[in-house]
């Protein structure tokens, strides 16, 4: 009776599986703070993509990590750089089926981790768009369906959308990183993306976590300059952000289920301190209950097979 009568239920079509692909790799190579997740070659996340779509997920985010990194990132917006890569080969295997999505940032390709251009040592946000533009325009040449920017600068979204429909890429989505918390669940990410800052921090462009308004005047501006779909990060500890976000924007609401949070669950699991799946039906249903049409979920790749069953 209860099973019938359950109002909010998470699909495995609901889900967006991240995956890191790694120029510097010829076999999948674990990620030690992030169990069952690896760091994939070209050919492992043409594999990788269709296992999820057999169990019904329809989505990726692709990260990439670089062979070279500079001050600049420009393997970003490479031609031939590994995202770019990878984006032409899920697109050759799949087509449509699969819904390709690109982070669109600079930490993963620049020597000091951060988001953006720096100058003595401040990352410059106008000069910081110009390159977002750059990589928005090479990801879409490669094939992409959606670009995600999650380099938390002013205006990066009207930026992208303008360089974007300029390139004759009108039909390119942006689901932006909205609400971007500056929080302490992005560790095994960044163990992931080897993209931890080598001086400062990121809190001076992303967000603080007490603040509601702030976190609603970011998604409006976003709502404002042409973004498709909005997006909280992370989520766990922002379902009243999703929920609020939900109650004012009438679009496409994701939340990012980040890597912080994956592997409490997963380490917990492991010590048989928890029952993995129901813990994974309950955080991800309470996501969707917030609010959230869309959940980017490291659990993604596991959990399709299941989830109808629980």
């Amino acid at each position: 009776m209860r099973g019938i009568l359950q109002r909010v239920k998470v699909r495995p079509s609901d889900l967006i599986c991240p995956f890191f692909i790694d120029e510097n790799v010829k076999a999948a190579v674990p990620i030690e703070s992030m169990p069952g997740y690896f760091h994939l070659p070209i050919n492992g996340v043409v594999n990788e993509a269709r296992s999820i779509i057999e169990q019904g997920v329809k989505a990726v985010l692709l990260f990439g990590l670089p062979k070279a990194k500079d001050e600049k990132g420009s393997q970003a917006y490479a031609p031939t750089g590994i995202v770019q890569k990878a984006v032409s080969a899920l697109k050759k295997e799949f087509g449509d089926e699969l819904v390709v999505m690109t982070d669109l940032c600079l930490c993963e390709y620049t020597s000091h981790g951060h988001c953006g251009i720096v100058e003595k040592g401040e990352v410059k946000n106008d000069a910081t768009l110009e390159v977002y533009g750059k990589v928005a325009v090479s990801q879409a040449q490669a094939g992409t369906d959606v670009v995600a920017p999650s380099g938390m600068m002013d205006g990066q979204v009207e930026a992208i959308r303008t360089a974007l429909d300029d390139a004759g890429f009108d039909q390119v989505g942006i689901m932006a990183y909205s609400a971007k918390f500056a929080s302490c669940f992005y560790g095994p990410f960044r163990d992931a993306a080897e993209c931890a800052p080598q001086f400062g921090d990121r809190k001076n462009y992303q967000m603080g976590f007490a603040n509601t308004e702030e976190a609603l005047r970011e998604i409006e501006l976003d709502v404002n300059e042409g973004a498709d779909i909005i997006m909280i990060k992370p989520a766990l500890a922002y379902l009243d952000i999703i929920n609020e976000a939900r109650s004012r924007f009438n679009m496409p609401i994701a939340a990012y289920n980040v890597s912080g949070e994956y592997s409490m669950v997963k380490a917990a699991a492991l010590n048989g301190w928890i029952d993995e799946k129901a813990a994974i039906n309950e955080i991800l249903t309470g996501i969707k209950r917030a609010g959230a049409d869309l959940i980017i979920t490291y659990f993604a790749k596991d959990v399709g097979a299941w989830l109808y069953q629980q």
